[in-house]
């Protein structure tokens, strides 16, 4: 399965948005942002559902792929692009539940996890925290630029880096071989989605751009 292009998933915290989850998702497609994924795991089933549905016609107004940080059976209820699964997730069973066109990823913190991956059932791995991270404080060990290289090493599975990114840091976690990024409080907390999205794109280009120069 390809990933999304531009590689930059939007991951969604409504506890930490600055308004209406549905306004900042909008801001965000404007802004040129084509994957967010729904994470609100303190909502019912139910709950989810809905807000993941109340988001799908935005997404789906700018091509952007929605998914879900949760349950398989709740994306697929959702009806939802894909899932996005804990370290402790079962890849197979969600391949099995949302069929081959779904977008399965799952998280890794080291090296180790990423050497079990199976590429036939799971389209990328979220490696973080890269670095120190407001959303989560104390969530682990930072990885760091040499952590996240030995994560792309070690599998080949693309790997998104999550955890403490802005745009100045994007080139830097490019340079150790990362597909892209993922983000929450970065744009969540900001006072401009849209252009905090644009900027981190900008970034993501740039760094892009001097990966494929080396």
């Amino acid at each position: 399965m390809k990933l999304p292009d531009p590689p930059l998933l939007l991951v969604t915290d409504r506890a930490q948005a600055r308004g209406p989850l549905a306004d900042l998702v909008a801001a965000a497609c404007a802004g040129g942002c084509r994957w967010v994924s729904v994470r609100e795991k303190d909502l019912a089933e139910g709950a989810q559902i809905a807000l993941a549905q109340s988001l799908k016609p935005i997404a789906q107004r700018c091509g952007a792929r929605l998914t879900l940080h949760g349950e398989p059976a709740t994306a697929r209820a959702a009806g939802l692009d894909g899932v996005h699964l804990p370290g402790s997730g079962d890849p197979a069973a969600a391949r099995a539940a949302l069929g081959p066109t779904a977008l399965i990823g799952i998280s890794i913190h080291s090296a180790a996890d990423a050497t079990a991956l199976d590429r036939s059932l799971v389209d990328y791995a979220v490696a973080g925290p890269a670095f120190a991270t407001a959303s989560k404080p104390g969530y682990g060990p930072a990885l760091g630029v040499d952590g996240l290289a030995a994560i792309c090493r070690a599998t080949p599975v693309p790997v998104i880096a999550i955890g403490g990114i802005a745009a100045h840091a994007i080139p830097e976690v490019m340079e150790a071989g990362v597909a892209g990024v993922a983000v929450m409080g970065t744009v969540m907390r900001a006072a401009e989605p849209r252009r905090s999205i644009e900027d981190l794109l900008a970034a993501l280009a740039a760094g892009r751009a001097a990966s494929a120069d080396r």
